[in-house]
């Protein structure tokens, strides 16, 4: 069945006598059930309803037939709308009995029919006893009770019920106005209850609930509550209406200004901005950019046509597009990912720096596998001038990527890296935006040179803690520049950090990045270096290149030895150039060069004389003196540590030499070890009550710190007190604990290095350094004897020999009125 109200009104044409002679049919037995959907008939009301199914089909041509006499049947209605064989779980428990009233076929309507049909007196279905041809079943007669028509408590109801019905089908766009005429028009009370509850359109449990009711007064007062509810929705529903169409209103008001401006300006031609706005235009068809980059690009486009070109703001505006339109929005290089070329790119360039030229290998090898991930964000760190941001240049074009550098170095200002926000004058996009624009692709190498120099905590913010998330992988695919507004992806760029001391990076920026060191170069490097790169380099800046000039072995390493003191080689670069400074100038005045082969002789006519002299080991005559060995900024140094005795009231320990408070302590340590271990040297432990003591290391111009000359200075105390030579050709490191024990020291490579130059063959140091020792060439080993040690005794068995000085101090101790010698 099929059955669904016409155009939403019920028919009834007013009804005069009494209404109960209305519902006096009531068959009795098996009758035909109609099934409807989405329709509640009421008793008394006349409904036009579209028979559409086959069962209800031959139901309504049964109960019109001549032979049926115009058969009375029932109707309920359907809980399910979608059920196309119904049963009696499926139907509402009450309705009502019904009469044809006439059948309306419609020409084309595809076999479908209306039938008008008349609401008898209310029943309720008991079961469904067929279900074909159509349904047929059971259903009792339901009691009502009518109400009284002197009762004004009903009449008044009824009567605000009917203005009430009429007001909302008169602000109902959906209900024709020809309801409320309808019922205007109906007298009887209790047909005007019925008609409003047929007619207006709530929902199908609501009705359900009404024709359920037994009173025809409760009816009418649980229609007016959802009559009531529904007027207030109804006025809700017009104030939103009418507030959107004072917006709608507010924006085709908009449109349409917007497009007179847009003629006005057709007509006044391309000179107020338009040639502007096609170039953006052009550009950003160009762009790879998102879905949001591209909605910001047109929101602020459409900004510009609003601004006047000769204000202030047009520029700004313009200035904002420009840079959004020049950046390379996922534009990117192609990576060159041959290891054989990247390695050879590196060698050419870089002598040695081993370490870092393995990681960059790696980082290509990874990506040649993978394809594309997250760049690593590296940090190199050692003393100036080893050529940590020349480094950068070379890993860029080993890849074939983009270079670009910036310095923060001295940086105060957290808006240099962010950006700032456009509402300040003269603002500008951050540095980092502004180099990758600069790049031109969104993968270059970027140097984020001296990182360890910028400013912390200022008044204009933290740039370091704005550092943070442009060196993080997690969160630099997303950098958001204050001034572009817009997330910006960086996780392909490859960021070299550089730096000279790791203890000034903030702890959360330093743990961002993967940290590899930089070592000082020793003396043979640095001679590679000047020959391989220094040298050509120089000769081209100051026009000798055509020449045929050439440094010799021992002349550059008397320029390294005597006349720099670093462990980089940009001083050495300097005096290189000044060498060759002075030949151009004999050339440029005498037509010609005085020589061409420079050797030392020729080094010390052209630089004077020597500012620096390397150390010199200084033999094992003398008790107290030990040879130790020192890292510094420039290197590895060698230095003496100087012990000698003095009579005295004892206990009193005098320290020289300008040095740091971890030093001190180290002197402290070993002389109470000295003292705690005095039977096993053989002292006599009375010296300390009359003799004093002085620790003395030369250069007191240079300040000098740190634990490692531990186990020299407690050597030196030993060898003093003995008058026991020192073994010949030795030097050692190591720090040392209050019960003797010897730890591991840093600097290991320049140490050692420092130690050969000098001369040294045997060096004494931790066990636990072997490991450093491992890793240096054994080209830099060559000659040189390491004796590990695990505590102070092991060194004195090693470094102090049974060989007394030629003239050692004579110790006088007295005691109780009579002297000892």
């Amino acid at each position: 069945m099929n059955a669904k109200i016409g155009n939403g009104i019920s028919m009834i044409a007013d009804f005069d006598g009494d209404i109960k002679e209305l519902f006096k049919d009531h068959p009795e037995g098996e009758i035909p059930i109609l099934a409807t959907r989405n329709l509640m008939m009421f008793p008394g009301v006349v409904s036009p309803i579209l028979v559409g199914r086959e069962t209800s089909k031959k139901l309504i041509k049964a109960v019109g037939s001549k032979k049926k006499g115009n058969q009375i049947f029932a109707v309920f209605c359907q809980k399910d709308m979608e059920q196309e064989s119904p049963t009696a779980n499926d139907l509402y428990e009450y309705g009502v009995y019904g009469k044809l009233i006439k059948v309306l076929e419609f020409p084309g309507g595809g076999g479908n029919s209306t039938a008008i049909i008349q609401g008898l007196g209310r029943c309720r279905l008991d079961d469904i006893t067929k279900r074909r041809p159509y349904l047929k079943g059971h259903a009792s007669q339901a009691s009502e009770t009518m109400a009284d028509e002197g009762d004004k408590e009903y009449a008044t109801a009824v009567e605000d019920l009917q203005k009430k019905s009429i007001q909302f089908i008169m602000g109902n766009d959906d209900i024709p106005d020809e309801a409320s005429f309808a019922m205007k028009n109906i007298s009887n009370r209790y047909l005007l209850t019925n008609v409003i509850c047929a007619t207006l359109p709530f929902s199908i449990e609501e009705k359900a609930e009404l024709i359920y009711m037994d009173s025809i007064k409760d009816r009418v007062f649980a229609m007016l509550k959802i009559i009531n509810r529904e007027l207030q929705l109804l006025e809700l529903k017009q104030n939103i209406r009418s507030k959107t169409r004072e917006d709608l209103d507010e924006q085709q008001r908009e449109y349409f200004l917007k497009q007179q401006i847009k003629n006005i300006k057709e007509e006044l031609g391309n000179e107020d901005g338009q040639p502007e706005r096609k170039e953006l235009l052009d550009k950003a068809q160009k762009k790879a950019w998102n879905d949001d980059v591209e909605k910001v690009f047109k929101k602020e486009l459409d900004k510009l046509d609003l601004l006047n070109p000769q204000s202030p703001e047009y520029s700004v505006q313009l200035t904002y597009l420009q840079t959004l339109v020049s950046l390379p929005w996922n534009e990117y290089t192609i990576d060159d990912l041959d290891l054989n070329r990247a390695r050879k790119v590196l060698d050419t360039d870089h002598y040695g720096m081993e370490k870092v030229k393995e990681r960059i290998l790696e980082y290509i090898a990874v990506l040649s596998l993978r394809g594309d991930f997250k760049s690593p964000i590296l940090c190199l760190y050692g003393p100036p001038g080893v050529g940590k941001t020349s480094l950068g240049k070379s890993i860029a074009k080993a890849m074939g990527r983009k270079y670009v550098r910036v310095s923060l170095g001295g940086l105060h200002d957290e808006s240099e890296i962010r950006g700032h926000r456009r509402t300040y004058i003269g603002a500008m996009p951050g540095r980092i935006i502004k180099n990758i624009q600069k790049a031109g692709a969104s993968n270059p190498v970027f140097i984020l040179d001296e990182i360890d120099k910028i400013t912390q905590n200022t008044v204009n913010g933290d740039p370091s803690s704005a550092l943070l998330e442009v060196l993080d992988p997690e969160q630099n695919n997303a950098f958001h520049d204050n001034y572009l507004d817009v997330d910006y992806d960086l996780s392909k760029v490859l960021f070299i950090a550089t730096a000279n001391d790791l203890n000034t990076i903030p702890r959360p920026l330093l743990d961002r990045m993967e940290t590899i060191e930089v070592s000082g170069y020793i003396t043979e490097e640095k001679e590679e270096i000047a020959k391989r790169h220094l040298i050509p380099k120089e000769k081209d800046n100051t026009g000798l290149g055509d020449q045929r000039l050439s440094f010799t072995k021992q002349a550059t390493e008397k320029i390294i030895e005597q006349y720099t003191r670093e462990s980089g080689v940009r001083q050495l670069e300097i005096q290189i150039n000044k060498a060759l400074r002075k030949l151009a100038f004999m050339k440029a005045s005498k037509g010609e060069l005085p020589f061409s082969r420079i050797t030392p002789k020729e080094i010390e006519s052209l630089l004077g004389k020597p500012p620096f002299y390397r150390d010199i080991y200084q033999g094992n005559d003398y008790a107290g003196v030990v040879t130790g060995l020192a890292w510094t900024s420039v290197g590895g140094e060698i230095l003496f540590i100087e012990t000698s005795l003095s009579k005295g009231n004892g206990n009193k320990l005098t320290l020289t030499g300008n040095l740091g408070d971890v030093m001190k302590e180290s002197a402290m340590l070993a002389l109470e070890y000295v003292k705690s271990h005095s039977d096993v040297l053989g002292i006599d432990y009375r010296i300390f009550d009359n003799w004093n003591i002085h620790i003395h290391v030369p250069e007191g111009a240079t300040p000098k710190d740190g634990p490692s000359a531990g186990i020299t200075i407690a050597t030196s105390i030993a060898s003093a007190l003995t008058q026991r030579k020192v073994r010949k050709n030795t030097a050692m490191t190591g720090e040392i604990t209050l019960r003797g024990k010897v730890l591991p020291v840093g600097g290991i490579k320049e140490k050692i290095l420092a130690a050969k130059r000098a001369g040294i063959t045997d060096i004494v140091m931790c066990r636990e350094n072997r490991k450093d020792i491992e890793e240096i060439p054994d080209m830099y080993l060559k000659g040189l004897s390491f004796h590990y040690v695990e505590n102070v005794l092991d060194v004195w068995d090693f470094a102090l020999t049974d060989e007394l000085v030629d003239n050692p101090t004579k110790f006088t101790i007295e005691e109780k009125g009579k002297t000892d010698k």
